[in-house]
């Protein structure tokens, strides 16, 4: 008998089963062992929107949200302040290394939050006696020429005038005054008015800075054309409520010089501290964390690396803000194969996430993420952001110089427990050792390895890629958000399957005699 085609979908109902698995029936059925995300595949579900609405929107922990779910990881062949400037700027977050001198890191921080404002609350001032030279050499140190100009030459002090690169270029006695050249005739904001009001009023004014005075005409912030520029560029920019400045994140371990570490952090602009340690659930790392909530309270801090709900379930009660998951997934890590301990990938985020949910404490799947279906996947067992080392290495923003090898352009990368990470020599107790425990070793007991990986250009082509594919697929997935993902997961409504060996390989590429593999334009 032939049914009427009219009533299929009601005709569905009278099936008792369900395509495709339930995440938890995946996790448990899985008998064979551990599952990674190539292990499985998200059923597709009803396409009613365009790509372009899918929201990408997600927490980094209890109190920073971020517009797209991405965060670089803390090593030194990853991020530095030029990788955190530019991850910020497209709606993630960079977490610099800590595999250097506390005040070297200090000032990578310390760069990223100066990088883009929105109220300049420390600008840069100086007097009306300073000279043309000055400005000269001050452009050399800072990179810039146009400075507020106060009576006492500090902030809160009387405004008299400003000071441009138009007002020095062509100015060529050096011993001039600044008071002889400056720019009188001011435009200026209001104490008080809000940073949208302050844009249009730069905006309308044509000029590059808008000085905002109080009612007796001292200067109290400033607000620059520069950065409302890059605010049209970025409109995903991950910035801090209060000062709009770029979010920053940093690593540090679980020794005791890392707690004067942290004070400089902090006093740098730090918003979020990873406590870094390969083994999470470590007295070192409780007391670092205890110590952390009661010397900074505000200061949002994510602990790890857990795989486990009892790991995760110390680290929460200790007062972790988020916690990162993973444990030998990495692309140079060999800590499963050396010291027989970690856990899949794909198991690992399910039942830690299923555990951290439960109080409000997001997580970031770190480690195993080599394309953005394994993106979509850890979001989709329950992650809420992906950190990624080996898919962003090889960018521009990466710290290091390209060489060459057999024609093609690379760049290094090495794993925080490779031989040569843990040799680095610092004033301070190294990262590497630290992150491992093994500071007092005399013989390195590498969980890591050092290579090289091809140059992927910058993170401003390569992140947006990422971005846009996963749009598109959680747009297969039939969810316009990644909120909405998290809740169909949860209730049953998006399903999984399995995925044989023989399944993987006819889901690749295959059948041809060659191909190039080009990922975006």
């Amino acid at each position: 008998m032939v049914l009427d085609a009219s009533s299929a979908t009601s005709h569905l109902q009278s099936y008792s089963k369900k395509d495709g698995l339930d995440v938890k029936t995946l996790i448990d059925s899985a008998n064979f062992g551990g599952l990674t995300y190539n292990d499985f595949l998200v059923l597709p579900g009803l396409i009613d929107f365009p790509s372009s609405k899918v929201g990408l929107d997600t927490k980094l922990t209890k109190k920073i949200s971020l517009r797209s779910p991405f965060v670089s990881s803390p090593m030194d062949t990853v991020t530095e302040e030029n990788m955190a400037i530019h991850m910020a700027l497209l709606g993630g977050i960079g977490i610099i290394h800590h595999n250097c001198s506390p005040d070297e890191q200090a000032e990578m921080v310390r760069k990223v939050k100066k990088y883009e404002n929105g109220f300049i609350n420390d600008p840069f001032v100086i007097s009306p006696n300073e000279t043309v030279g000055d400005v000269r050499n001050m452009k050399a140190e800072l990179g810039f020429t146009s400075f507020p100009v106060t009576e006492n030459g500090k902030i809160g002090g009387k405004l008299v005038g400003i000071v441009t690169s138009r007002d020095v270029q062509f100015h060529d006695n050096n011993d001039s005054k600044v008071s002889e050249i400056m720019t009188t005739e001011l435009i200026t904001g209001e104490k008080g008015i809000d940073l949208s009001e302050g844009n249009e009023l730069l905006r309308s004014s044509k000029k590059g800075k808008l000085p905002i005075v109080d009612a007796s005409g001292n200067l109290v912030s400033l607000i620059s054309l520069t950065d409302l520029q890059k605010n049209q560029s970025y409109p995903l920019a991950s910035k801090s409520f209060d000062s709009k400045q770029l979010l920053c994140g940093a690593a540090i371990g679980t020794v005791p010089n890392d707690r004067e570490r942290l004070e400089k952090l902090v006093a740098a602009g730090l918003d979020v501290v990873v406590v870094d340690s390969s083994n999470g659930s470590s007295i070192f790392q409780l007391d670092m964390l205890k110590w952390i909530k009661s010397k900074f309270p505000e200061l949002q801090v994510i602990a790890g690396n857990v795989v486990t709900r009892e790991q995760a379930a110390l680290l929460i009660e200790a007062g972790a803000d988020g916690l990162r998951i993973g444990m030998g997934s990495g692309s140079i890590c060999i800590t499963q194969e050396v010291m027989a301990c970690g856990r899949p990938q794909g198991t690992a985020v399910y039942n830690v996430t299923e555990f951290a949910n439960q109080f409000g404490v997001p997580c970031i799947a770190d480690g195993g993420i080599g394309n953005i279906g394994h993106i979509t996947k850890a979001l989709a067992l329950g992650a809420s952001c992906v950190m990624m080392g080996g898919l962003l290495a090889g960018t521009s923003e990466t710290p290091g110089s390209y060489f060459y090898s057999d024609g093609k352009r690379l760049k290094s990368y090495r794993g925080m427990g490779s031989v040569d990470a843990m040799q680095q020599t610092s004033t301070t107790a190294n990262a590497s050792t630290s992150r491992y425990f093994s500071e007092s070793d005399k013989v390195f007991v590498a969980q890591g390895v050092s290579g090289a990986v091809v140059d992927k250009g910058s993170i401003t082509k390569f992140v947006p890629y990422l971005y846009n594919g996963l749009q598109h697929s959680l747009q297969d997935i039939g969810t316009p958000s990644l909120d909405e993902l998290r809740t169909r997961v949860d209730n049953g409504e998006v399903r999984f399957e399995f995925r044989t060996a023989s399944a993987q390989f006819e889901g690749g590429v295959h059948g041809l005699h060659s191909y190039e593999k080009r990922l975006h334009n």
